[in-house]
């Protein structure tokens, strides 16, 4: 006796064979399916049955299936108290409820990202403890020994100056420029290690290849969430617009609770129709628009950025000057203003630089959303422009990159200005990372506090005008990723910089709960990327590659510091490698691995990442296709009639199938 699913309503006629046939071919699919029982979306009577089909009885389970079965169960329910134990004792989840609740999921992004950026340091601090810390505590290495043998020849005088002395015995400003923590592992110089015939563990490969697996591991994750964050509207295709019938019926945030927070919304609704309105406008515009008003737009538009590029350029040549002339007058008078005047202009433009963008792009007809869009990226570039400038500025007065110095051409760096270059990085980088954190409280309790009780305490059209600082998430996450690129910028010169950055986030994530609380206001408009955690972690990838470039040029092709450090007698740090292969590998494996990284094992890698990269362009190309067609599929299906009976069931109010008494039954075949 054999027995099959069918679809049917009481008091209605057998199904036709058609049907009969779909149950036995659905009977068949379900019972040669790989897919868990638990996951289909039937009865519970009928995922027995189907169980009981996949088993038949008079054939047993073997033990490895049951084993494999009840593995698989106690790893799912042990997954999923994980999670519930996650979500209840994670970190800030009632700030970030009660945020979402006052202020709507696009802000709640913001101090998410905080979290996720939090979480990121921590797993770096981890890393760094568990392969370099704890060992070199452990272990208690030897004395290094000697090192290389160097005599430099100094012009202007006899002796090896002692440059950046602080001629401000205070204890407090030592800290600020981290002159405090120079004999700590805070910075690298304080890192010593024997020869590597004589220790077991290799500190100095920890050392070396801890922050490059911490950037990987920092990729991969950013990478996973800027997967799950991707915009829909990159699956629907460039050409879709979302219909206004969609955003009345689901615009509204139901995790809202309170009346200001509703009335936000609603004129952020508002604000979103206007927007959508405008952008048709302009794009009707467009389409009405003749060659030559074609061609003076885009004259126009190219007069904007070139203006906006000039800007840019002159903000990066501030930066590279103020550098390099606090480099190279450390012994003036005010070296006490000079240590901070790089971090100092790094602010100033990235203060100044936004607010001269929405003033030029706004002198524009642009569409809005164009507007903000235009006006973001050219932020973007001026934050990491100015990174990177920083860095260069950097690498030309220390490591000597076009310039010619007797002690550059004789050790590869700056040997007669700074002894040991990597401490001087990795102060300059901790005076940048703490800058950062000074500006975000004296902005918040010098700025937005002292605006916020003003606008309280006198009334008039000014201070009607004036009103609390909005709360800008895109200006926020800039500088919060700003403060990250620092933090990964200095990972092999200030190795427990990540638990700096920790801290700062942390006190950060409270800072600006108060000021948003307290002293700020939602912004009416609504900027579209700043609910999208895609746009972050673009942003955030961005800032990792920055970070990476000059990271890997250091560690691959300058020479390491005679002075102080784990690399004194290797001409790079990457020659520590080579070196441990031909002591702790057979032969063998080092042909293998000296193969795996020459030009002849290149060029067949190259031809099989073409391949792959041709079949996953083939498939994802196909996959578009197929979008497409379902798409048409879609509007078809909608433009067909309804059957007689879910006609009937929508006339009279009743949900389909389930309100006509459809059940899923079981019947024998004659």
């Amino acid at each position: 006796m054999q027995r099959q699913w069918s679809l049917q309503a009481p008091g209605e006629p057998e199904a036709e064979p058609g049907g009969e046939e779909l149950c036995e071919q659905e009977m068949e699919r379900l019972c040669l399916s790989q897919q868990p029982v638990r996951v289909l979306p039937y009865a519970m009577v009928d995922k027995r049955f189907i169980r009981q089909l996949r088993e038949p009885e008079g054939v047993k389970t073997s033990c490895w299936q049951q084993w494999r079965r009840r593995r698989q169960t106690v790893g799912r329910r042990l997954g999923e108290a994980a999670r519930r134990l996650t979500r209840g004792c994670g970190l800030w989840e009632g700030a970030l409820y009660e945020i979402g609740g006052l202020f709507g999921t696009g802000i709640q992004s913001y101090f998410t990202f905080l979290r996720f950026l939090l979480l990121l340091n921590l797993l770096t601090l981890l890393l760094t403890s568990g392969f370099i810390l704890l060992p070199l505590v452990w272990l208690r290495p030897p004395d290094p020994g000697p090192a290389l043998n160097f005599t430099l020849q100094c012009p202007g005088s006899g002796h090896l100056p002692q440059p950046g002395v602080s001629k401000f015995n205070n204890l407090l400003w030592n800290v600020f420029t981290g002159r405090a923590f120079n004999n700590t592992y805070l910075f690298y110089g304080a890192y010593q290690a024997g020869p590597e015939s004589s220790s077991t563990y290799s500190i100095r490969l920890a050392y070396l290849l801890s922050p490059l697996a911490c950037l990987l591991l920092c990729f991969c994750g950013i990478l996973r969430r800027m997967v799950k964050g991707l915009p829909q509207k990159m699956f629907l295709g460039q050409d879709y617009r979302s219909p206004l019938s969609a955003k009345v019926f689901s615009s509204w945030d139901f995790c809202i609770r309170g009346q200001e927070a509703a009335t936000i919304k609603r004129h952020e609704i508002s604000n979103e129709f206007k927007m959508e309105l405008e952008e048709g406008r302009h794009l009707l515009l467009l389409q009405q628009q003749t060659r030559a008003q074609r061609a003076c737009h885009l004259l126009t538009y190219l007069r904007v950025n070139i203006l906006i590029g000039l800007l840019v350029v002159g903000a990066i040549s501030a930066i590279f000057w103020a550098t390099k002339y606090s480099q190279d007058n450390k012994e003036e008078s005010l070296f006490l203003l000079l240590q901070y005047l790089p971090p100092g202009v790094i602010a100033l433009v990235n203060f100044l630089g936004p607010l001269l963008f929405v003033f030029l792009v706004q002198l524009e007809n642009y569409p809005p959303n164009t507007e903000v869009n235009l006006t973001l990226i050219w932020c973007v570039v001026l934050k990491l422009a100015s990174l990177g400038m920083f860095s260069f500025s950097l690498g030309q007065t220390v490591l000597c990159i076009g310039r010619n110095k007797t002690s550059c051409e004789s050790y590869g760096y700056n040997a007669c200005d700074y002894q040991c270059w990597e401490n001087s990085v990795g102060e300059e980088l901790y005076k940048l990372s703490i800058f950062n954190f000074l500006l975000t409280v004296a902005f918040a309790f010098l700025v937005s506090l002292p605006r916020r009780m003003l606008v309280e305490r006198f009334s008039g059209r000014f201070w009607a005008w004036l009103d609390r600082e909005e709360f800008l998430v895109p200006k926020n996450v800039l500088d919060i990723v700003e403060g990250q690129t620092v933090t990964w910028m200095g990972l092999f010169y200030c190795p427990l910089l990540p638990l700096l950055n920790s801290v700062f986030i942390f006190l950060t994530f409270y800072i600006k709960k108060y000021t948003l609380l307290r002293n700020s206001r939602a912004s009416p408009r609504r900027f579209r990327a700043s609910s999208s955690i895609f746009f972050f972690q673009l942003v955030l990838l961005l800032g990792l590659l920055l970070a990476a470039v000059p990271l890997g040029y250091v560690v691959s092709s300058i020479r390491s510091s005679w002075d102080c450090g784990l690399f004194t007698n290797y001409l790079a740090p990457w020659q520590v490698v080579p070196e441990l292969v031909a002591l702790w590998l057979p032969p063998p494996s080092q042909r293998i691995l000296y193969y795996l990284g020459s030009h002849a094992f290149s060029f067949p890698l190259l031809i099989l990442l073409s391949l792959v990269l041709t079949v996953c362009i083939s498939q994802s190309q196909a996959s578009s296709r197929a979008i497409r067609r379902l798409r048409k599929q879609l509007v078809w299906g909608l433009s067909e009639p309804f059957p007689a009976a879910l006609r009937a069931s929508i006339a009279e109010g009743r949900e389909p199938g389930r309100d006509m008494g459809w059940t899923m039954s079981r019947r024998p075949l004659d």
